[in-house]
């Protein structure tokens, strides 16, 4: 069996372990896919749209089973918190998807988000780390290191793979 991850960011592949050990004799293939949303999702809607088209890419581009993790950012009331959305979709057209931690982010990262950065290039720029998007991530910096962004995605994809072994067995 043929398992997609629509990314080649480590932390994303490193998230979807759960369904490599569920599913025995499955390979895992990463594939260079497009969420078809914003480069910087802003609100839960675009990232979970992100995610799911991932995931169906996934599926198109010859996997049996495609997963698709999105990170964005959402506003509330109180300030703009970091989101993320995971999904999963198979050759029979079903379709799961599942979000994960919030956290809220700080006002200068904020306004680099409203001048029309991403989040990935602001975390870049604040820990002077260009490829912290592909390790801790966001969530690893303003959680000081209690959650990584793989652990974080980690969540999400046991959430899917639960749901989806679950409709498989209704």
């Amino acid at each position: 069996m043929k398992i997609g991850i629509g990314s080649e960011n480590p932390a994303k592949i490193e998230a979807v372990g759960p369904f490599l050990t569920y599913f025995k004799n499955a390979e895992l293939v990463s594939y260079s896919s497009d969420s078809l949303v914003s480069a910087q999702p802003f609100s839960d809607e675009e990232t979970k749209e992100g995610a799911i088209n991932r995931a169906k890419d996934c599926v198109k581009q010859g996997a049996e089973i495609g997963l698709g993790l999105e990170g964005g950012v959402m506003e509330m009331e109180d300030g703009m918190y970091l989101c993320n959305w995971g999904a999963v979709a198979d050759l029979e057209g079903n379709v799961f998807s599942a979000a994960g931690a919030r956290i809220l982010l700080p006002n200068k990262v904020v306004e680099g988000l409203k001048q029309g950065k991403e989040l990935g290039m602001l975390m870049a720029e604040l820990t002077n780390d260009p490829e912290i998007r592909k390790k801790d991530g966001a969530i690893g910096v303003f959680t000081n290191g209690m959650l990584s962004r793989s652990e974080m995605f980690l969540h999400i994809s046991n959430i899917l793979l639960g749901q989806y072994v679950y409709n498989l067995n209704k």
